[in-house]
């Protein structure tokens, strides 16, 4: 029996060369051959042997990573859409308090296409050691009905982290648009012959379905145009090549107040603190357009319990912080209460919001992609 165990654990004479002290003990007493089903050896050469090879495995790189303490170096924070945007934003907002929390530096990896589910399906392959985190929004829910094709499923693909914030939308025009007020872009857009264009950061997202819901409740047509992120769509509305679309306040407020973007309507249930006077779309009438656009941090499936842990204690110290807390509220966008920085809460809205999504989808007939 010792010469099979010394002949799986035996090491050649030449691996210890460097090493006085095991070339000794292991490469001059030692009568191995690797691989050899004969190999003898006395009961003190092999406790030797087995030792030392006991020792190797102890000292491997792999002994020491499973040793250390989480998280031991950089964390990726994957942000399903380019920079430009609120969810891009969002990330960039809480990314240093974490940092700080977890004594690691937090890395933002913007990774953009269909709605926001690429970015899905690329932190749901990842390894769940707690070194790839997601954030998402209300794209994630909504993706699950327009991109079955990807084989992303949001519950059982990943874990939920916590909720961070809901985010006010503003249907908003190129300054040169014509209607000055929400019932006259109805008007307009009614025209015989009027085909608005709507620009969108891409099939699934938001703004997307923001734009499609407004056409189908005023009953007018529109082209309904993709972008790849909030930011790129913005900027044809800036440059005159699109007509309109949904952008978060946060980011848009500051150009209609500079007169570079024209409001007709807030996209949630509330009006926004920085434009008072506008109101929202279900006063107007379209109860439908009162939607909430969320955010949440999620981890891959199979993320330990210990580590989950950890990383929600980091985000919770991020939304508690006067800084974080002052910059969304200069940027309009309303925390959830502490209550809700749960995996608990996240995964409950989770769940929720890809059922309300899958029957918007499929009574207003939006095309799966």
């Amino acid at each position: 029996m010792h010469a099979r165990i010394i002949a799986s654990l035996c090491i050649s004479r030449d691996s210890f060369a460097s090493s006085r002290r095991f070339g000794r003990d292991l490469g001059t007493q030692s009568n191995c051959w690797t691989g050899s089903r004969t190999a003898r050896a006395d009961p003190v050469t092999f406790a030797r042997a087995l030792a030392a090879a006991l020792l190797i495995a102890c000292v491997s790189p792999a002994g020491f990573a499973s040793a250390q303490p989480y998280p031991s170096r950089p964390i990726t924070l994957v942000v399903p859409f380019p920079p430009g945007g609120v969810t891009d934003a969002i990330a960039r907002i809480i990314q240093d308090s974490m940092s700080q929390s977890l004594g690691q530096q937090i890395i933002i990896e913007n990774i953009g296409g269909a709605g926001g589910m690429i970015a899905a399906g690329h932190a749901a392959r990842a390894t769940p050691d707690g070194y790839t985190l997601l954030l998402h929004q209300v794209a994630l829910a909504a993706g699950m009905t327009l991109h079955r094709n990807l084989g992303v499923d949001a519950e059982k693909d990943f874990v939920t982290i916590g909720l961070i914030n809901n985010a006010a939308t503003i249907l908003v025009a190129r300054p040169t648009l014509p209607p000055s007020t929400l019932a006259e872009l109805v008007h307009w857009m009614k025209e015989p012959g009027q085909n608005a264009k709507m620009a969108h950061p891409g099939i699934g997202s938001f703004g997307h379905l923001c734009s499609v819901l407004f056409a189908r409740e005023i009953g007018a047509k529109a082209d309904q145009i993709p972008y790849r992120g909030a930011g790129p769509a913005l900027n044809d509305l800036l440059a005159g090549h699109a007509d309109l679309g949904c952008q978060s306040a946060a980011i848009s407020e500051p150009l209609i107040k500079a007169g570079k973007l024209k409001a007709y309507g807030i996209i949630g249930p509330r009006r926004s603190a920085g434009l008072p006077d506008l109101p929202t779309m279900g006063e107007a009438g379209y109860k439908k357009l009162d939607l909430e656009f969320w955010h949440m941090l999620l981890a891959p499936a199979g993320t330990p319990d210990a580590v989950i842990h950890r990383v929600n204690a980091a985000l919770r110290h991020a939304l508690a912080d006067a800084k974080v807390t002052d910059t969304f509220a200069k940027s309009n966008m309303e925390l959830y209460p502490a209550d809700a920085w749960t995996p608990e809460a996240a995964a409950a809205l989770l769940r929720r919001e890809i059922n309300l999504w899958s029957d918007v989808i499929r009574t207003n007939d939006i095309p799966a992609q």
